[in-house]
This record gives structure tokens, sequence and C-alpha cells, in this order.
């Protein structure tokens, strides 16, 4: 119960919601299909919320199991003390438990432990007690004693003082007080000094407040230094650093006193300044780390959610120079129809031969759309699409479409099981052509890391940023929800419930079998059991199934209550998704929506969910978001003037700004201060992947290749 407090406290939940949530996790249900078919429960709970709670959670329970373990080590030593042990249990991070177990940790041999064991601990404890009006060398003349190397007075004070500066250095207190100081007053350095790099350039001669550092300066200095072009401190004047560990152990203004002050200035310098420097560099680069991978995270979410481009035969155009253009078209369910090579850029400039290739293929397959990817050769394939549909008169336009990680999929296993007859550079045009029909559905077969969406992505610790990542495309997959009869293994993979060796099963037992006709049989695919199928049988969709039901979100478990509800509407289950379930709403305001979930013994939120459902079965959230922008002319660096106003799309959200596309080979950068009129914290309290926007050119760096772009003074459309 006392976590279930602290959860609640800390996440302002109450603590019914935070019980509710922890009891589901336990028994193993997944965040999706709680935040979705356990609303009741959790009182609607989240999925964002949920995995807060889940991680907050774990965090706690391995805060536990090391109090147990740091409690248990001590007690073996027989150290432990009620006082002690208070101490470790109130302790609320692991820093704190690591401060207060410091002392009692094994240790390699250390100028304080050989000290202890020539017998000079005594000596240590009666010159840090600061009781007495003697010298430290006199009483240190007593400890004098050549067998087990003590030759003289010196060497007894000596080893005695090393044996005070290393007790002062584990002093879980006087950490705490220094680890408060440098967080308040200790500045962070960089020096570089390169004429072969400049992209640290502005780390050179750096200095900023520890307090006050932002995440991706952090990272950008921790990457220098890395790279071997900066050198890196914490700075914090030894006075202050000083005066806080006296406060703590000088006692007394004697002989004794002044011989701990010693102890304690090399304490600092010798033990205590490294450690905490590493210690406070580490946690800068842990907080750092979670900022961008929450920023990554939420630019994936979006990107992810991004609107799919239904109904239109597409041309993937993954461009190239010496290997040439591979060109992909696919039908509107993303079916490959036909491929070719083209070489209209350098070194061939088989331009019009291009243009008469596809133009055939166009004609030939009523596509609609053009899909280029936007790595090299870009710029100079979207000119030659231009023109080709100016000339052609061809109802057809054209998107620039991010090709990051087309080629890691290209080379992948799955697309070579996918697409055995086709090289790897014709799957990447496929990849291409795919992802502008559905984000999602492409999308979640690669790497979330490769799609290029984050900052200093390949810093971050890889096991937090991979389960981070995971949990975005879960959410995204189950929210969205997929046709059981077509989804792909890798798509499969994501739904609730189901890992990739069941998704194999799944597609294995379709092609065996023929399609699926009604979610309880998806029971007969091995390995998916029971617990499974509650889990994911509500994500999976099933057209023209043997219960219209199972083309909805409504879960199986409901399909009773769907049922009665119907009934008591004067509906049948062939009314689903039918202009007489639009009055539903109304039918249901004016009964109650209390009345009535008492009448079938369901929650409030389950019946507005089925009612919602029934309305527009299978509906999906991503239909609400601005659409992708097409177009039909290229427009390039060198005709943007400032104070000229664009539309474009936002492809990357980071902390200092986002950057946007507005049809040129570069994405322009919206600073984080021309975002807009008021003061924002972050880019993505105003700007999500995806947003359609309006801005307004500022500066064009044709030598740098770089776009500065403002959003002040230019007014939003109304989708924004």
């Amino acid at each position: 119960m006392e976590l279930i407090q602290q959860l609640s406290q800390e996440l302002k939940l109450r603590p019914a919601q935070v019980e509710a949530a922890v009891r589901l996790l336990d028994e193993g249900n997944t965040i999706p299909f709680i935040a979705r078919y356990r609303k009741e429960m959790t009182d609607s709970l989240d999925d964002a919320a949920l995995r807060d709670l889940s991680d907050r959670l774990e965090y706690l329970r391995n805060l536990q199991k090391r109090r147990e373990e740091v409690i248990r080590s001590i007690t073996e030593q027989e150290k432990l003390t009620p006082e002690l042990e208070a101490a470790i249990q109130a302790a609320g991070t692991l820093a704190e438990v690591e401060d207060l177990y410091r002392p009692y940790k094994p240790k390699r041999r250390t100028r304080g432990s050989i000290a202890r064991e020539k017998g000079l601990e005594p000596l240590a404890a009666a010159i840090r007690a600061q009781n007495t009006l003697r010298e430290p060398l006199s009483m240190a003349a007593e400890y004098v004693n050549p067998e087990k190397g003590v030759e003289t007075a010196e060497d007894a004070l000596s080893g005695a003082m090393d044996i005070i500066a290393e007790d002062i250095s584990d002093d879980g207190e006087i950490r705490k007080a220094l680890r408060l100081l440098i967080h308040r007053a200790a500045v962070v350095t960089a020096t570089g000094d390169s004429t072969e790099n400049t992209t640290y350039k502005m780390y050179y001669d750096f200095k900023e407040p520890v307090s006050r550092i932002a995440p991706h300066r952090v990272l950008a200095i921790n990457r220098g230094e890395k790279e071997g072009f900066l050198k890196t401190a914490i700075v914090l004047e030894e006075e202050k650093a000083l005066e806080a560990i006296r406060r703590k152990t000088v006692t007394a203004n004697n002989a004794c006193g002044r011989a701990v002050m010693e102890a304690a200035a090399d304490s600092w310098k010798r033990l205590i300044a490294p450690s905490m420097e590493n210690e406070t560099f580490r946690e800068l680069f842990e907080n750092a780390s979670e900022q961008a991978i929450r920023v990554f995270a939420e630019n994936l979410h979006h990107l992810l959610m991004q609107p799919p481009l239904t109904g239109h035969v597409v041309l993937g155009w993954d461009p190239g120079y010496r290997n040439g253009c591979k060109l992909a078209v696919v039908d509107a369910t993303g079916r490959v129809l036909d491929t070719a090579v083209v070489y209209p850029t350098q070194p061939f400039n088989k331009i019009a031969e291009t243009k008469r290739k596809v133009t055939d293929l166009l004609k030939k397959h009523k596509v609609t759309v053009i899909s280029i990817g936007n790595g090299t050769a870009s710029r100079e394939s979207e000119k030659i699409v231009a023109e080709l549909i100016a000339e052609s008169g061809l109802p057809v336009q054209y998107a620039i479409v991010s090709e990051a990680g087309a080629s890691v999929y290209s080379a992948s296993k799955l697309a070579s099981e996918e697409f055995p007859e086709y090289d790897v550079n014709l799957r990447s045009a496929v990849s291409i052509a795919r992802r502008l029909q559905d984000p999602l559905a492409e999308l979640v077969k690669i790497d979330p890391k490769a799609i290029g969406i984050g900052q200093y992505q390949h810093d971050m610790p890889p096991a937090r940023l991979d389960a981070a990542l995971a949990g975005v495309v879960e959410s995204c997959v189950n929210s969205v929800g997929v046709d059981l009869n077509t989804a792909s293994p890798s798509l499969l993979g994501h739904i609730a419930g189901i890992n990739a060796a069941i998704a194999k099963n799944i597609v294995a037992y379709r092609e065996e079998n023929g399609g699926f006709t009604a979610r309880p049989q998806l029971l007969k695919v091995p390995k998916l059991g029971k617990k499974a199928y509650e889990q994911c049988a509500g994500f999976l969709r099933i057209s023209g199934g043997k219960n219209p039901l199972d083309a909805t979100a409504v879960h199986p478990e409901s399909y009773p209550i769907a049922e009665k509800l119907l009934t008591l509407c004067g509906c049948a289950l062939t009314d689903i998704g039918a202009d007489k379930m639009k009055e539903l709403p109304a039918m249901a305001e004016k009964m109650g929506y209390k009345k009535l979930a008492e009448q079938l013994s369901a929650g409030e939120p389950t019946i507005r969910d089925i009612i919602a459902e029934l309305q527009k079965p299978g509906r999906d959230p991503r239909e609400s978001l601005p659409p992708t922008v097409l177009r039909s002319d290229v427009l390039e660096m060198k005709d943007l003037k400032p104070e000229m106003e664009l539309t474009g799309t936002v492809r990357n959200v980071v902390d200092f700004g986002a950057f946007v596309d507005i049809g040129v080979h570069e994405d322009g950068l919206v600073h984080i201060s021309q975002l807009g009129e008021k003061y924002v914290k972050h880019p993505s309290e105003v700007l999500k992947v995806g947003d359609i926007v309006r801005v307004k050119v500022l500066e064009v760096d044709q030598k740098r290749g770089r776009i500065s772009l403002t959003m002040r003074g230019v007014k939003q459309s109304a989708q924004m």
C-alpha cells in the first residue's frame, strides 16, 4: 500500500486508479488492452499515463530490491544498526541508497584500507573526535610499528589522514550536501581547439551552470568528448566545497580540527571531486537522454500516425546516380505491379529516355501519385518528375518522402522473405511507395532508430530507447487496429498479446486454411492461448466475416452487451455502420447513459466506446489528421527569398526547434524562438511531426545548405 500511495502522489492519480492499474499489469495484461478495455477499472487511464505508471513502478520495485540487497549485505557484516536500516528504507533514490552503502561496500585495496590493515583506525578515530589538545603527531607516535610497516610517527599520521579522507568521502550526508551544492553552484565547461572539425566549434570555450544547461547541449558535448574534439569538466569553487565538508566534519578549533580540515581538502581533491564529476555528468546525460527519448518517441508517434494515402496507385522512386533511379509501381493495396530502373542523373543523363519510360508506367497502371525518396539525387529526380507532369498533362502529383531506413529494410531478412524476386535497390523503391500509402504498416518493418526523427539517438542507452520506441509502435498499431486477413507478420507482431512467433503462426494458419471468418478461430493458431486471445482479439479486424462485430473494435467479451444495446434501440447486427446508427448517441442520451449502463451490466465508458464503433466500425483515428501535401511543380533553394511565405510539413521536432519540408531539397529550421509570439518552453508544445504549417523565409545560406524559417506573424490554417 505504501507503493500505491507513493505512485498516487507522484503521478497525481487516485489510489484506486493506481491499485487497479498495478493489479492489471501484474496479472500480465498489456497496456493497450488495459487502456482500451479496462476503463472502468482504472477510471479511463490512457496509454501514456499507464506507461508512465509502469515505468515508475518498475523503478520503485528495483529501488526496494536494492534496499533489501544492501540491508542484507550490511547485516552479514554485522554492522547494521536500527538507524542505518531506517535511513536505507527511507532513501528515495538509488543514488541515496548507494551513498549509505558506500562505507560498507567491499572495496579494492586503497590507501585508507592499507592504513587500516596497519592498525591505524583507532588513531584516525581519535583525531577525528577532536576532543583533545594533543598534537596529532604526538598521538601518532604511539602507533609506530615497524613490523606492520609503520616506521615513524609521520607514517602513522599519514595513514590515519588517509583513513579520515576515505571516511569523509564515504559519508552519505556529506555526499548528499555536495551533490546539492554542485547542482546549485557548479558549472559545466568544455574546451577544444580543432581546425579539422567545426561541428563542435561553439563548445570550444563553453561554460554553463549545471542547473541550467539544456539537454541537447549535454548530448552535444558528450558526443564531442567521445569523438576526441572536446575536454569537459564540472567546475565548483574549491572553497565552497570545502566549506560544505567542514560544516559536517570540523567540530573544534584545535590541532586535530586542523588535521581533519587538511584531510577534508585531500578527500575533496583526490576522492570526492573526481567521482562526483563522473556522477554529475552521468546524471546530466541520463536526464538529457530521457528528454531526447521522449522527443524521439513523440516524433515517432506522430510519424506513424500520419494519415494513409488510400485508393491511389503509387510509383515509388528511389533516386540515385551511378546505379540509376529505381522505380516500383504498387496498387492501392500495396501489391507490386511493375518495376524499372532509369538513368536520368549523372553520369548517364538519359533524361528523355527516363521521361518516356516513366510516362509509359504512369499510363499503363493509371498511377496518380509519385513518391520520391529524399536521399541522394532527390533534387534532380524531383525536377524531372515536375517537368514530366507538366509536359504530359497526366493527372499525377508527387510527394517527397523521407527514405530514412529504406535501405536498412531492403537489406533485411524480412525484405528478402517478402520480395525474394527483387534485388535490394528495387525493394527500397517499394518501401518508398508503400510508406506514402500507409506509413504505419510500412514503418513498423524498420528499426525506429533508423528512421531519423530524433536527436543523438545513437548515443542513447540502447535498452531504454528500444523499450520506449517499442511502446510507441505498440500504442500506434493497437490504436489503429489491423486487418487480420491482410496484415503482415511485422504489423501483427506489435498487436497486444502477440509476439513475432505467434504473428508468423497467424500468417501460416491463414495461408493453410484460408482467411479468418471469425475471431474465435484465433484460438486454433499454435501458441495463441486464451490470455493472448483476450489481449489481442479487439485489435484484430475481420471484414466480411460471420459476425459484423468482428470488423469493429468491440471486444468479443462485450458482444452480448453490444447485441442487447442494438435490440434496445430497435436495431440489428446488419445495421452496423449504416445511417441508422447515427441516431444511437441521441437515443443513448435520451435513455441516460447511467441507466443504460445499469441495464446492460456494463460501465459507461464501455457503452460509449461500443456506440462509437457501431456508428463507424473499425474507424481509423488517422483519418482526422491533415493529409499529405502533394505537389506538381518543383521549388529550388535559389528560388527562396526572405519574407516568402510557404506551406510545409514538419519532419522532425528537436529541443531547439523544428525542421520543416517546404518543397526544396533541404528542410528549413524554425528555431524555438521563431515558433510564435508567445514564449515556448519546448517545440513539442506547438508542433508535431506531420503538421502542415505556414512559414516565412528568414534567411537562405546556399553555401551551407541551410534555410532559416519563422512562424511569427504568419497566419496558420485551421487544420494546424
